[in-house]
Order: structure tokens, then C-alpha cells, then sequence
């Protein structure tokens, strides 16, 4: 296939799952949002965090198109819009309009197991990012694990033909799987997840020893992954952290889930132009800097509040004052003492160079002979900065006729 045709592929199928996902939209807004019906509108809005897999990957496809991941990319985005269209049209043929639509009852079957297919690819994706290939040839299980996995949800998903789907078991009357078949389809979600969990290891194995543009593009990915994980321990820790509604909660999970693709993207064709050991860098420190100010503001307004307020009546408003000017008063000094630790544990080149240079000036101040000073400058610079070559050149001072006289 030339690059010309791969690149027409790729965005036609880009511009294929936007249009399903369009469709799958407006049946969405046609119909009545069901309490009782797992299928919502916020589980629709997730989908668009899988088009941003398909744009990315009809851009990797164009600019690299014999690069593995730029197709599974692609593959992400057809199977959003097709798991979503699927979903909406069986619940609009079934649900909203019984019998109006042909051939509902399938697509509630299909869009029951197509979640498998997804995290068959996501595995694929983490595995075989960024070279295409596995690590090693003792990786390879870990594709045959995500195969199993899709493979036991699509059998246990037998149990469900030709009847209704997961998601509309509760309001088409259908019974639940049950026996050997549920037993496959139990299986190979939780098959599918520890597959999707090796390939996270193997990613964190691979930053480990890979170097140069490799390593660099690994971080992009590894920082994209352990943000999306953290946050969602989060939201599993405090379902309910800031008040969100459901829809916008899922909105939160698209965007997090949205931030892998763009990692990809922004490693495999633009990593040399940005800095991710500065980008992570600043995720520590603003990260600990936050939960730290965040604690300490919630124990002060806590435990005054029950002091001087009571226990189980509002804070007084001096009291919040305060806590807010301690906070306030404590974020530089804080920051400067987390950045210090951060660089220590997690950039030791930086901190090793930082406390050279500054062992450098606090001698430069009592050193007058001109070669010590040289060669002290010479070592630090070497210490430092490590270049391959380094010289140094001093100009000579001028004569004494053309000294202006003080």
C-alpha cells in the first residue's frame, strides 16, 4: 500500500466513526433518557474519547503509515462508533419503538461483547507502543492472554442470543446468562483486564532500559497511563469528590481517558519538540504541593471549626480567613522545600549540578589566582553540562594608555 492510499484509508475511516457516532447522537437525543436503561447519554459522551483515537491514528497512518499503532488507533475509533451506534440502535428498535428498526436484537448482542474487542486492542496498543513489536518474544503471552480474553467474552455472549444485550436485560425481560456460558463471559472481562495490566508492566520494564528517542517517547506514554490511573482511583476512593453530575463526570472520564492518544500522538510525531522530564517534573511538584496545602487546609478549618464553632455547626468565617492566609502564606516556602525533594529523588542530574555551581561561586569569591580559576571553571562546566569538547577563551585585558583613569 503506498503512503498516499494509507493516508486516504486512515482518514476515511476517521470520517467513518465520526459519521456512526453522529448517528449513534441523534438516536440518542430522540429518545427518552430511561432511568432504568445502563446504556445513557454519558456512557455515548466516553465514546468521544475513542474518536480521539481514531484522529490520532488517521495522523500517525499519514505521516508514518507503516506504523503498527497508528492503525490500532484507527481501529479504536471505527469500534466507537460502531459500539455506539449499536448500542442506540438497539435500544431505539427495541425500547423507544419496538419493532421499527430491523435487526435490533443483533446489535444488542453485539454492542454486549464489543467491549472485549476494546480491550483486546488497548493491550495490543500498550504492548507494541512505540516500535510496533513486543519487548521480547517472552511478551507474546500477553497478546494471546488479550485474544483469550475477547475470544471467552464473545462465547459467554452466546448466552445472550438472540435476546436483548447486557445493557437492556432489565427492560426487554430477557433472563441473565447463567451457567457455563456466564462463566466464560466473567471470565474473559477479568482475563481481558490482567492482560491490559501486563501491558502497563511492560511499559514501565521498557522505560527502564530503553534509552535515547525511545525512552523519551515511553515517557510520554507512561506519564499519560499513570495520570489516567491515579485519577481513577480517585474517583473510585471519592465517587463524588467536587459535586459532579453523572454527565459530567463522564465527561471528566473521556477527557482522562482522551490524554493516552494524545501521548501517542505527540511521541511518535512530535517528541523532540516539547520537554516531558520538565512536564512531569511539574506534575509532582504541584501535585504534592496540592494535596499538602489542600490537607492542611481542611485539617485547620476541621479541628478550629470544632473548636470555636461546635461540633456539627458551620466553621466561622474567621476561621476559613485564616486558613486561607496560612495556606497563602505557606505556598512558596512549600514549593520551593517539594521541588528540592522532587529534584533530589526524581532528577538527581539537576540537583547534582545545581549544588556544583553553587560550591563553584561560594569558592569563586576567595579565589584571585587566574589558572586555579580556569581549570575550577573548566571542571565545572565539564561537571555540569558534560559537553563533548570544552575551551576556553579569555581576552586579554587592555593596555595601559587606553585605561580610563578611575
Amino acid at each position: 500500500m503506498s503512503a498516499r492510499t494509507a493516508a486516504r484509508l486512515g482518514w476515511f475511516l476517521f470520517v467513518a466513526s465520526v459519521l456512526l457516532f453522529v448517528c449513534a447522537l441523534i438516536l440518542n437525543l430522540g429518545r427518552p433518557q430511561y432511568a432504568d436503561l445502563a446504556f445513557t447519554t454519558g456512557e455515548l459522551v466516553l465514546g468521544l474519547a475513542l474518536l480521539v483515537f481514531g484522529w490520532f491514528g488517521a495522523l500517525i497512518v499519514s505521516r508514518q503509515p507503516r506504523h503498527p499503532i497508528g492503525w490500532i488507533l484507527c481501529a479504536f475509533g471505527v469500534l466507537a462508533g460502531v459500539g455506539g451506534l449499536a448500542s442506540e440502535y438497539a435500544i431505539y428498535g427495541l425500547r423507544s419503538h419496538p419493532g421499527a428498526l430491523p435487526g435490533a436484537a443483533a446489535l444488542a448482542w453485539f454492542a454486549s461483547w464489543v467491549f472485549a474487542l476494546e480491550l483486546a486492542l488497548l493491550t495490543a496498543l500498550l504492548l507494541l507502543f512505540p516500535t510496533g513489536r513486543p519487548p521480547s518474544s517472552r511478551w507474546r503471552w500477553v497478546l494471546w492472554l488479550a485474544g483469550i480474553g475477547a475470544g471467552c467474552s464473545v462465547v459467554g455472549a452466546l448466552a445472550m442470543w438472540p435476546l436483548r444485550g447486557i445493557a437492556l436485560l432489565q427492560v426487554s425481560g430477557g433472563p441473565e446468562p447463567v451457567g457455563v456460558l456466564e462463566t466464560f463471559y466473567a471470565v474473559g472481562f477479568w482475563v481481558s483486564l490482567v492482560a491490559v495490566l501486563a501491558a502497563i508492566a511492560s511499559l514501565m520494564v521498557r522505560l527502564r532500559r530503553a534509552r535515547g528517542v525511545e525512552r523519551q517517547q515511553l515517557k510520554w506514554v507512561v506519564y499519560a497511563v499513570v495520570v489516567v490511573v491515579l485519577c481513577f482511583i480517585l474517583f473510585m476512593v471519592a465517587p463524588d469528590p467536587i459535586g459532579l453530575t453523572e454527565l459530567a463526570a463522564d465527561v471528566v472520564f473521556a477527557l482522562l481517558i482522551a490524554v493516552i492518544p494524545i501521548a501517542m500522538g505527540v511521541a511518535i510525531l512530535r517528541y523532540r519538540l516539547y520537554d516531558i522530564d520538565r512536564l512531569i517534573n511539574r506534575t509532582l511538584v504541584y501535585g504534592l504541593l496540592t494535596a499538602l496545602l489542600g490537607g492542611l487546609y481542611a485539617s485547620a478549618v476541621l479541628v478550629l471549626g470544632q473548636v470555636f464553632g461546635g461540633v456539627g455547626r458551620d466553621p466561622p468565617s474567621w476561621v476559613v480567613a485564616g486558613a486561607t492566609l496560612a495556606v497563602a502564606a505557606l505556598f512558596q516556602p512549600a514549593r520551593h522545600r517539594i521541588q528540592a525533594i522532587v529534584d533530589r529523588r526524581f532528577n538527581r542530574r539537576k540537583y547534582n549540578a545545581a549544588k556544583t555551581v553553587e560550591a563553584f561561586s561560594l569558592r569563586l569569591r576567595d579565589e584571585v589566582d587566574l589558572d586555579a580559576l580556569t581549570a575550577e571553571l573548566l571542571a565545572v562546566v565539564h561537571q555540569t553540562i558534560q559537553p563533548t569538547k570544552v575551551s576556553l577563551w579569555l581576552r586579554p585585558s587592555a593596555p595601559e594608555s587606553r585605561r580610563t583613569a578611575p
